[in-house]
C-alpha cells in the first residue's frame, strides 16, 4: 500500500506533524475512485469523513429545490474538503461532485479522533483552518451583497490566481474554467461573464480563449478596480 505522507504535508491542517506522525496518519487514509459526474455527497448527508483530492477535480456547490446551482469552489490535487465532519458529524452543508474521473483519499471521523487524542497539536491546526474558512465565507457573502457583477468576477479571477495560478511569460495562467463555471462562482449569468471577459480582454487586463484558458496580464489593475 502506498504512503501518502508527502501528500499530507501539503495540507495546512497537518503541517506541524513529525515525520513519524505523517506516516501513521497516512496509514488511516482510504482511497476510492469516482466517475465523472458522480456525487461524493449531498447537502444533508451525515458527514463522517474528510476528503483529499489525489487526482481529478471536485466541485463544491449549493443547489436549490428549483434546480439552480452555485459553485462555491473547484478543488484539484492536494486540496481537501469536508473537514467539519471530523469534528461534529453534522449533515453536510453542500454537495460535492466529481467533475472528471477523480481519486479521493478519505479520513474517517473515528480514526481521526483517536489520532488527535494521541497528537493534540493537530487540533490547534484544525482551529486555524476553520478560522480561514469562516473568513472566506464572510468574504463571499460580502461580495454577493455589496459588489457589482464585474467586481465579483475580478475577485474570483484573483482568488484563482492566488490559489492555483501558474507564472507564465505573459503573466499568470489560471486553471481552465468554462464561462458557466465562472458564472456559478460569481452568482451571475453566463452571458454576463461572457461580456465582462470581453471587456477585460479589450482593456488588456487578461487574455481569454474559447477553450477556457485565461491569462491574467495585469493583476495590479484587477486589484485596483475592485469596488
Amino acid at each position: 500500500m502506498p504512503s501518502y505522507a508527502q501528500l499530507l504535508k501539503k495540507i495546512p491542517l497537518f503541517e506541524t506533524l513529525s515525520e513519524e506522525e505523517y506516516e501513521l496518519l497516512s496509514k488511516l487514509l482510504q482511497e476510492r475512485r469516482y466517475a465523472k459526474g458522480e456525487v461524493i455527497f449531498h447537502a444533508g448527508d451525515v458527514g463522517t469523513a474528510l476528503f483529499i483530492v489525489r487526482r481529478g477535480e471536485v466541485a463544491i456547490r449549493l443547489s436549490s429545490p428549483e434546480g439552480r446551482e452555485v459553485i462555491l469552489s473547484i478543488l484539484r490535487r492536494e486540496a481537501f474538503f469536508g473537514e467539519l465532519a471530523l469534528l461534529d458529524g453534522e449533515p453536510r452543508s453542500t454537495d460535492a461532485v466529481a467533475r472528471e474521473e477523480t481519486y479521493l483519499l478519505s479520513l474517517h471521523q473515528e480514526d481521526f479522533r483517536r489520532f488527535v487524542i494521541e497528537h493534540p497539536q493537530v487540533a490547534m491546526q484544525l482551529l486555524a483552518t476553520l478560522s480561514r474558512m469562516v473568513r472566506r465565507v464572510t468574504q463571499q457573502v460580502h461580495d454577493v451583497a455589496f459588489l457589482e457583477g464585474p467586481a465579483r468576477l475580478r475577485r474570483v479571477l484573483l482568488e484563482l490566481a492566488r490559489t492555483q495560478g501558474q507564472p507564465c511569460p505573459e503573466g499568470v495562467l489560471l486553471p481552465k474554467r468554462t464561462q458557466a463555471d465562472l458564472a456559478n462562482q460569481c452568482g451571475v449569468s453566463r452571458e454576463s461573464v461572457n461580456k465582462w471577459l470581453r471587456d477585460f480582454v479589450q482593456a488588456n487586463v487578461l487574455s481569454y480563449e474559447k477553450s477556457g484558458q485565461i491569462i491574467l496580464l495585469d493583476m495590479e489593475r484587477l486589484r485596483n478596480n475592485l469596488d
